[in-house]
């Protein structure tokens, strides 16, 4: 049996470039919805096997694919908007029009699947967000399980951290996740994530102030006052780390099953 995703993305290039990826069969087949989270029901959405909101470009699509995760193996995620929280926006936290954990628990609450996995900025702001969604979610009848888990620790020429979390309808699974989640934040971490050399054609650039940025080839940074590539960075940059996710979901089937 081979399973369908949903993918819910609201930015509009980001949403064709989704389609893009499955075209060229890069991606799990299905469908990109590109109304905003709270405009979706789960009684719309309903009949497939992956669900994906705040999609961007497929990252835990393809971290789920790189976990060995079957496509008919019923999951929903959702990386959701960190601005609330980033040390770089107005850290507005709830009060943010952003903050759209409500909606995504809502959907999560009616959709009943058993396996829900996200991510959220580090840092004592995202763990207060985490602290909250795990709260919710255990009044669901989930067990959680997070790690803070960097970039760099995976070969990525960058650090990156960031709070890893996935939730399991089956409570008797909460142990087993909490010591894996220890386990792969400490050494195993570095090399999960495997190949360095995947990392071989990322460029550094010098900032304007002489700092260096790392990326990819043939990726170039925007210049002020030229916005042809604002949309192309904006996608890559809310982009999670796929091997990174990759690493945290394997460890959560291997301790849970």
């Amino acid at each position: 049996m081979h399973g369908r995703a949903y993918y819910n993305e609201f930015d509009p290039f980001a949403a064709a470039w989704l389609r893009e990826l499955i075209a060229a069969g890069l991606i799990t087949p299905g469908d990109v919805d590109e109304r905003s989270i709270v405009d979706v029901r789960a009684s719309e959405i309903r009949g497939y096997s992956r669900w994906h909101f705040f999609a961007g470009l497929a990252g835990w699509d393809y971290a789920l694919t790189l976990a060995g995760w079957r496509d008919d193996r019923l999951i929903v995620t959702g990386s959701c908007p960190c601005q609330p929280l980033s040390r770089r926006g107005h850290r507005q936290g709830h009060a943010d029009q952003r903050h759209l954990w409500p909606a995504f628990h809502d959907i999560i609450a009616e959709l009943g699947v058993p396996t829900v996995a996200g991510e959220q900025v580090s840092g004592p702001d995202g763990r207060e967000w985490l602290a909250g969604v795990r709260a919710d979610l255990e009044a669901l009848g989930y067990a959680v399980g997070a790690a803070d888990l960097p970039a760099g620790g995976y070969g990525a020429p960058h650090n990156r951290p960031r709070l890893y979390w996935m939730a399991d309808a089956d409570r008797s699974r909460r142990a087993a996740w909490h010591a894996e989640a220890a386990r792969v934040g400490h050494g195993r971490a570095a090399v999960a994530g495997g190949d360095r050399n995947a990392w071989h054609a990322f460029e550094a650039h010098e900032g304007d102030n002489g700092s260096l940025r790392r990326v990819g080839a043939g990726i170039c940074p925007v210049a002020h006052g030229i916005s042809g590539r604002v949309a192309q960075l904006r996608a890559i940059g809310n982009a999670i780390v796929p091997q990174v996710a990759a690493a945290f979901i394997g460890a959560c089937v291997e301790a849970g099953g």
